[in-house]
C-alpha cells in the first residue's frame, strides 16, 4: 500500500485514505452507487473505510501461520485469556498448533486457558538470529518492547538484525493498530502507532550503525 510505504502513521491512515476516495466527488456532478442511486458522502466514507479494512486484512497472506493465528485471536480477545479448546480449534484452521506457538514464544498456555504474551512479558535476551521458529508477531512485539524500554537506538539495533524482515513487521503493526481502533483498545493502539511513527528514525539509525561490509544491503531499509 502506497500510504504505508510513505510511513503515514496508523492513526492518520484512515484520514489519508479519504482524500483519494472523496476526490471523485469534486470531478463529477454526481456519483451513483451500484443500484444507480445517488451516493451520499456518508455512504462513500463507509465504503472507503470498509475497503481500507479489506486491504489491510488482505496483507495477512504475507505473514506466517503462527502470526495469522495470533491476529485472529487478538482480534477476538486481545491479550486476555480464553479457552484452550477455542485456541486449538483456531490453530487447526491456521495450520499451526498451540504447542507450536508456545514453543515460538508468543503464547502462554495454562490449562484450560490460553493467551498471547504482552510485549513486556517477552524475554529481553531474544535474538532473531537464533530463533528457530521466527514469527512476524514476535518481531513486532519485541520491537515495541525494545522501543518502549530502550528507545529508537535500541530498536534500531534489532531492526539491523532483522534486515529485510523488518518491513513485514511494520506491515503487521498497521494491521494491529486497525484492529485496536475498531475494538476501542486505546493502550495497545498507542504502541503500534508509536512503532510506525518512529520507523524513519529507527531505520536511519539502523543504516548508520550497519557494518561497512553490508553497505550493499542498505536499500533494505529504504
Amino acid at each position: 500500500m502506497h500510504l504505508q510505504a510513505g510511513n503515514i502513521a496508523p492513526v492518520d491512515l484512515a484520514q489519508a485514505s479519504i482524500g483519494p476516495g472523496m476526490s471523485v466527488f469534486t470531478r463529477y456532478a454526481k456519483v451513483l452507487d451500484a443500484s444507480g442511486n445517488i451516493m451520499t458522502v456518508r455512504e462513500a466514507l463507509s465504503i472507503i473505510n470498509e475497503t481500507l479494512g479489506e486491504v489491510l486484512a488482505g496483507q495477512d497472506g504475507d505473514f506466517d501461520s503462527d502470526s495469522r493465528w495470533a491476529i485472529t485471536w487478538f482480534e477476538q480477545f486481545g491479550f486476555a485469556e480464553d479457552e484452550y479448546g477455542e485456541a486449538e480449534k483456531l490453530s487447526k484452521a491456521k495450520n499451526t498448533s498451540v504447542a507450536g506457538m508456545v514453543e515460538a514464544g508468543i503464547v502462554l498456555s495454562r490449562a484450560p486457558k490460553v493467551r498471547l504474551l504482552k510485549p513486556s512479558e517477552l524475554p529481553e535476551d531474544w535474538d532473531p538470529d537464533t530463533d528457530t521458529r521466527l514469527t512476524v508477531w514476535e518481531m513486532v512485539h519485541h520491537l515495541i518492547r525494545v522501543l518502549e524500554t530502550g528507545g529508537e537506538s535500541a530498536a534500531a539495533q534489532l531492526v539491523g538484525k532483522l534486515g529485510s524482515k523488518a518491513d513485514t513487521a511494520k506491515e503487521l503493526a498497521y494491521r494491529l493498530y486497525a484492529i485496536c481502533e475498531r475494538n476501542k483498545r486505546a493502550q495497545e493502539a498507542i504502541s503500534y502507532n508509536g512503532l510506525v511513527q518512529s520507523w524513519p528514525e529507527i531505520t536511519r539509525l539502523a543504516r548508520e550503525s550497519a557494518p561497512v561490509s553490508f553497505g550493499v544491503q542498505s536499500d533494505l531499509f529504504e
